[in-house]
């Protein structure tokens, strides 16, 4: 049996973190941990958890949990997944790794000094889709993967809780929120390529005018992230990687959400799971994976606990991975702020 604690307790700690644990056999719910102490015990009642603690380092030497899940704000990622792992613990880390890859590069090397299991919650790769294109994709069946389109749209999408519009706690705006998602996805399929250089200019012309939208309401004056980025990313070997993200864009769908594959052989799409090619005109449908009954997240959280217990999982997100996509979301940052193109 191994014991398990939260850090973090919010929506998403709720939803899938805990939701998950409560379900494992071999797991013991141990404590959990809020700067609110009454939301921390409300939580722990809630979901199973025999303590609650206020704060995370006194919570890690009196519980010594074997898992800790990190659901905190963004920019508390970093100092919380340092301290799990030096109390000896196995860390899954809401996404996005941290602030900025200096971080994530120093927690996935601590990961490796503490012989830990440090893992990411980029559910997208969890699909049936992701895993059946990454499979495909290998196998040649695409041929040459020449250019590719990640997007991640939302018409009037800016969240109207948390911490979503302040750049200062959460590190951006729809890219770091949104975006880094299909931009995993899509390194996943394509088996973590390279990357030269990047390209990309975002804009703030919408969040900072309105103040509600499908996700709520919020303060347009407090609204410091880009509403839209569009990115071009250029691998090593000369292949494309397209990026459009938004939280608010004046777009007739209200969202959009998916990765498209261009090969010389064959094109493929995540949603709908589709590989496809053209004869003479006519559209031939190769390959379709049903997607419609996935949960991605409890793929994520199943194989992060598959690999604390031993397992060889190549379809976790690890420290590694983690520490390439933070670098690679810096990189378009700093890109659009420049309006120069940034070498990898």
């Amino acid at each position: 049996m191994k014991k398990v604690a939260i850090i973090g307790c919010g929506q998403i700690a709720e939803k899938v973190h805990a939701a998950y644990y409560r379900t494992h056999e071999k797991l013991v719910l141990a404590a959990v941990c809020d700067p609110d102490i009454e939301r921390a015990k409300s939580f722990a009642e809630k979901n199973g958890f025999q303590a609650a603690y206020q704060n995370a380092r006194e919570m890690l030497e009196q519980e010594k949990p074997d898992i800790v899940s990190i659901c905190t704000p963004n920019r508390f990622h970093y100092e919380n997944v340092l301290l799990a792992l030096q109390s000896g613990a196995d860390v899954m880390c809401e996404k996005p790794p941290a602030m900025t890859p200096e971080q994530a590069e120093e927690m996935w090397q601590e990961a490796e000094r503490q012989g830990a299991v440090l893992a990411y919650d980029f559910h997208h790769r969890f699909s049936n889709g992701a895993q059946m294109l990454r499979e495909q994709a290998a196998a040649g069946r695409l041929g040459e993967i020449y250019a590719a389109k990640a997007t991640a749209l939302r018409r009037s999408g800016v969240p109207g809780w948390g911490s979503f519009i302040d750049k200062e706690a959460q590190g951006g705006g729809p890219l770091i929120d949104l975006g880094i998602h299909v931009l995993d996805a899509a390194l996943y399929v394509l088996g973590f390529p390279k990357i030269r250089k990047v390209t990309a200019q975002s804009f703030r012309k919408i969040g900072n005018r309105k103040s509600a939208g499908t996700f709520g309401e919020w303060d347009p004056k407090r609204f410091t992230v880009e509403d839209a980025l569009f990115g071009f990313i250029e691998l090593a070997d000369g292949r494309l990687l397209q990026l459009e993200t938004s939280f608010a864009l004046n777009m007739k769908d209200e969202k959009r959400l998916n990765v498209a594959f261009y090969g010389d052989q064959a094109g493929a799409t995540l949603y709908p799971p589709e590989i496809f090619t053209d004869e003479a005109g006519e559209l031939v449908m190769l390959e379709r994976a049903d997607d419609s009954e996935t949960d991605m997240h409890l793929g994520s959280m199943a194989a992060f606990v598959a690999a604390v217990f031993g397992e060889k999982r190549p379809d976790l997100a690890t420290a590694e991975q983690g520490y390439q996509v933070q670098r690679l979301v810096a990189a378009l940052y700093e890109s659009a702020e420049k309006g120069e193109q940034v070498f990898l």
